[in-house]
Formats: C-alpha cells, structure tokens, sequence
C-alpha cells in the first residue's frame, strides 16, 4: 500500500512537472490569425528550459530549442498571400493552429474614434455590413490594460475572428473600412490587431525610455509605479464618485418615497415647465445648474406602429440617462458621448397616447440634449419626430462632480499593457487616430507624437514600418471670425510629422460634425488611409493619395501667392464658386477674413484692406467650416499657417 501510494504521487508529480513545461503560445498566436507576408514573420512561445521544438508549416520545417527562460522563436521565410493552412508545432506536446491565413497585418491604434465600433454607425452603413462576409478580412481585440511597472509579454484575452455582418459591429470602424478597401485593391488578407483606448493621450502609449525625453511626464509615470499611490488614487476617486451619486439619489425628487415616481405615467405633471428639446436647460430658467432634470413628452401613436418592435432614438445628452416609456424602462447610457438607441418590445406601445420620460444626470458643464441629432421614435417604416416642446422639472441640485484621474490614461501604462505585448508580431504597420486628447498642449505635440512613431518602430526592430494617421476632424461651433485654436495647432504638429519617413496622413476637416467628437463618416476615414497605404506601404508612384499640402509663399505687392504639393491633377474650389476659410494679416499679425483664387497651380489671397500681407492661414480653427481648397481627385488641403 505505502509502495502504491509513493508510485502514486511520484506519477502526479511527473504529470504536474510536464503541465508547467507544457508548450505555450500567446494569445496572438492562435488559431485564424493572419501572419504577414514576407520573410520575417515570427512564431514564438514558451517550453521548459532547453526543449527542442519542430514547426511545420506550408511544406517547411523549422526548429528551435527553448533558451534558459523558457522563451523560443523561429521566423517563417518566404510567406506569400494565401491560405488558409495549418501550423504544427511540436515539443513535450503538440499544437496545430488551423484556419491560418498570409497577408497584411495592420495595428490600429489611438483613442475613441479608432475604438469607435461598427455597431455606433450601424443605421449609416446597412449595406456595408449587409455584405460584410469576408473570411479574408480578420481582426484581433486587444484588451484594454494598463501596466505602470512591467511590459507585459502576453494579453489577458483576445482571439482572432472574420468581418461578417454579426462579427463586423465589433471591428473598429476606421480599421474595417480601411482593410475593406485595400482588399478590393489588392486582394491580400488583411489581420487587423485592434489596440486603442478611449480618450488616451499619446503619452500613455509611450516606452518608459521614451518618455525619458518628457520629463514631466516620465515623473507622473514614475508615481503611478508605486501601487499603494495608485490604489490611493482610485479608492478617492471611487469613493468621491459613490458619494456625489448616493448623494443625487437621496436629493431626486422624482425617485423619492411617498408619491409616484416621475417615470410613472400617471405622474402629475401639470405645474412641470416646458422647453424645447434638443437644447440645454442653461439657456432657460434652470440656469447653468448640475444635478438631475426629469422630461416628459406625450405622443400619440397610431394603431399602425403598435404591436411590433420600435427603436427609440434619443440624439445625445449630457451627460448620462435613464429612458422608460409607459413606464417602462428601455434603456441607459452613462456618459455622454454614446449616441442613444433604445430597442422597444412589440408590446410596449399602445393606440394613442404614449408617455416617454428620462432623467437626465449632468454633473458638470451645461445639461441637456445635443442639437442637430435624430430625436424620434420609429416603427413599421412610420417615423414620429420627438423634437420640439417637453415637459420637464429639476429634481436635485448637486455641486459639479470633482474631476476624476483617469489611470489608464497616465504616461507609460497603455504601452507595458497593450503595446508591449504585441511586439514579437511582425506587422505591416500602424493606422493611428489619436489627438484630441493633446489640445491642451498642441506645440508639446510637435514632439511627442514623432517621438511615439519612432519609439513603436524601434520597439517593433521594425524601424522604418509604415505609420499612417488621421488629421483631427472639424468639431464644435463654426466662429464667425479668424481666432487662436488649439484645434488648428494640434493639426499642424500632425502635418508636421510628415516630415518623419514612411508617414502620410488622412485629412479629416471636412467630414466631422461640430456637434460630435466622434463622427460618423468613419468610411472616408478609412479610404483616404487606404490611399497612404497605396503609397507608403505598396509603393504605388501612381496614386494620388494627399489634398494638397502648403509648400512656399511669395508677397507679390498687397497680395500673396501660395504654392503647394500634392496638387494631383490641379487645384479646385469643392462645389464651385470663391475659396474659404483663408484669412490674411499685415505686420501686426492680426488676422481677417481674405480673397481667395486659383491660378493655375497657386492660391493668390489677399484683402484690399492690407496693403504690405505678412501671413496667410488656412481653415485655422476648431471648425473651419466652408474650408474647400482640394485636388480634383477629391482631397482636401490640409489646414496651415505660413507664419509661426
């Protein structure tokens, strides 16, 4: 018996040592994945000290011995597009990656417009998702972590998957759009690595010895390291948080005991006041006040609507809701970017009046419901618009929420948790959408952003990839004026950075919405970072993938003649008539609105007010709307400024 037993845990102890040494992978390795094509694609893992491993792939193979810690690579040769095809590897056990795939693999990085999914811009682009089913178009979804001590060698989760129409809501909507057409160009798999985070500035995407460069920010980073600070950090945050809502709960006067709750449709509400939505109570009675705003609206619904699904469509408000009709409750968004689609079931509305109510959180700046949104409520192809009067009365005032420290935002923490482990992959290139989160310091941009650029390739061993990026979009209200914009001078660090090798970048000026910091042309995006591809990545001489670009000026009497590359096949007014948005100014550097037009390849510009011009800029504002300097294949200029 004692012999049995001794033979017993010997035999499990065998088996437990041979699990720890088992053969692994990271979870970028894996069954789907798309492999770029070339000689230096790389597999790697883990094994037990010393152990021989055999790779087969596509007729070759390969072998490897684990080094001291464990740690083996071997590089694939000669890959060319195609698939799909399995990889064998075999070491104290054995593993087969099936479905794999060669091509082109693409890291799309940066913040909430590269995150934005397909699924927020669904209702645009129907058809694009419709007829999606492309096994050849494939993404990964890196987790989001942050880690402020450790680079980390391998994600939390993650696997790869094909763009149907199910699985393409959750591609990054720049990304798909952009792999959707340099596969109709090129027809190459394309692997989408998706690593990007909402509201991140560049700097929490950078190594720790870059940001030795930006001392300020490699002090903050340096603090974060310290767990009992960052826990510090959180817990008051946390707690401050708990508290401003706990305390909005007991202060809401429509949730309060002791009589119906103002979602109840039988609710009083005859002493409510009125206003029209969408707008912000600031501009009324209410005044600029934080706290919770309950609205009302009776509509009548007629019998064709009632009986099947309807969609709800609430715009976007301030900055979070509850929605309930007939009492019900349909739906919620805590912030205020996401734009508000409730799902109604068929039995929720009924012949005749309907009562749609939501409580409107604001915890600072101006509450309400953003203009130039759809407000309505739709069913069996009818429509009933929700704009206009509501009812509507303040339940709580509160003190404006303290800001809170958004830790995954801080210096270093992306890089070690999102981008470290991502290095061994070999990789085409970046797509990069970042740079509204740096307005704050747009000249500090200058030199972070090229900084981050060299940082990856020299990360990557891959020094010269192609790194494509999107110039910020038009966003908030058009001014009637030539002022300073912050907006504009982050724009300008961006086209500056096209000076960095291997670069080019996607202008966005004319498809943004100055109501909305993520808009929703997400597909032009894409196409004009597709046509930097064409040239930066595939070489294509012939293509003509930039609006045209400041080059030189010449004072020329009262008058200013600008020149430009990328003029494509000349230079055009978009939709005819005078150029915009160009504004002029003599040695005082003040600047007003100008004259503008072409002759042949330049832009004369002047004012008859200036006699002795100095400067000229160009779309220089948050929204330069009405700016229309393109090429005729239908790219616009990039924003400039020809004095400093």
């Amino acid at each position: 018996m004692k012999i049995s037993r001794l033979l017993l845990c010997f035999y499990l102890l065998l088996l437990s040592g041979t699990a720890f040494c088992r053969v692994r992978l990271p979870r970028l390795i894996s069954d789907g994945m798309v492999l770029q094509r070339g000689d230096s694609a790389k597999i790697w893992g883990w094994a037990a000290k010393g152990e021989k491993l055999t790779i087969t792939f596509n007729g070759k193979k390969y072998t490897e011995t684990a080094g001291k810690d464990g740690k083996w690579a071997v590089m694939l040769s000669e890959l060319e597009a195609g698939g799909p095809y399995e990889i064998h590897i075999t070491g104290s056990n054995s593993i087969t990656l099936k479905d794999i795939l060669i091509g082109e693999v693409w890291v799309c990085s940066g913040q909430s417009n590269m995150d934005l999914p397909m699924s927020r811009v669904e209702e645009r682009y129907t058809d694009v998702i419709a007829n999606s089913d492309n096994p050849a178009i494939r993404r990964f979804f890196v987790s989001k972590k942050c880690d402020f001590n450790t680079p980390q060698e391998d994600l939390e989760s993650g696997f790869w998957e094909p763009a149907n129409p199910e699985s393409v809501l959750r591609f990054t909507a720049t990304g798909y759009f952009f792999a959707k057409s340099l596969y109709e160009k090129y027809k190459v798999p394309i692997g989408l690595i998706h690593a990007s985070v909402g509201g991140s500035p560049a700097e929490a995407w950078l190594s720790e010895d870059t940001l030795k460069k930006f001392p300020t920010h490699l002090e903050t980073a340096i603090k974060f390291k310290d767990s009992k600070y960052l826990n510090r950090i959180a817990n008051h945050d946390k707690a401050v948080s708990d508290a401003w809502y706990s305390l909005l709960r007991q202060k809401d006067k429509g949730l309060m005991d002791g009589q119906k709750p103002w979602f109840n449709p039988a609710c009083d509400d005859s002493d409510w006041a009125t206003m029209n939505v969408p707008g912000y109570w600031a501009d009324g009675p209410l005044g600029n006040v934080n706290g919770v705003v309950w609205f009302r609206k009776e509509i009548d619904v007629p019998a064709s609507m009632t009986g099947m699904p309807a969609k709800l469509l609430l715009g976007r408000v301030v900055d979070s809701d509850k929605t309930y009709v007939n009492g019900k409750f349909v739906g919620s968004v805590s912030y205020q970017y996401p734009p508000r689609k409730y799902d109604l079931p068929e039995n929720l509305l009924k012949p005749g009046k309907n009562i749609i109510v939501v409580r409107v959180v604001n915890n600072t700046g101006r509450g309400g419901f953003i203009p130039d949104k759809p407000y309505q409520l739709s069913a069996a192809g009818h429509t009933i618009d929700l704009k206009g009067p509501w009812k509507y009365k303040l339940a709580a005032t509160m003190e404006p929420l303290p800001p809170k420290t958004f830790i995954e935002w801080q210096p270093l923490g992306l890089y070690n948790g999102m981008i470290a482990p991502l290095l061994n992959y070999t990789i085409k290139g970046v797509i990069w959408y970042q740079g509204e989160s740096n307005t704050a310091r747009p000249r500090e941009y200058q030199k972070l952003f090229p900084a981050l650029i060299a940082d990856w390739r020299r990360q990557w061993n891959q020094e010269d990839f192609p790194f494509l990026y999107v110039q910020l979009a038009n966003y908030m209200q058009a001014k009637d004026q030539p002022y300073r914009s912050n907006w504009a001078e982050l724009r300008e660090a961006q086209l500056k950075t096209l000076s960095v090798p291997n670069t080019a970048m996607a202008v966005a000026i004319d498809i943004g919405e100055w109501n909305d910091v993520h808009p929703l042309n997400k597909e032009d995006v894409g196409k004009r970072l597709a046509l930097g591809a064409q040239k930066v990545a595939y070489g294509d001489k012939s293509v003509v993938y930039s609006g045209p670009v400041y080059k030189s000026m010449k004072i020329e009497g009262n008058r200013i003649a600008l020149s430009f590359t990328h003029i494509g096949s000349g230079l055009t007014a978009k939709g005819g008539g005078d150029l915009k948005s160009f504004a002029i100014a003599g040695a005082d550097k003040k600047f007003i609105w100008a004259n503008a037009k072409i002759e042949g390849d330049k832009v004369i510009v002047w004012n008859d007010d200036i006699t002795n011009p100095v400067a000229v800029r160009y779309a220089w504002a948050d929204n330069p709307e009405g700016a229309n300097l393109y090429n005729k294949e239908g790219l616009p200029a990039s924003p400039f400024r020809t004095d400093e």
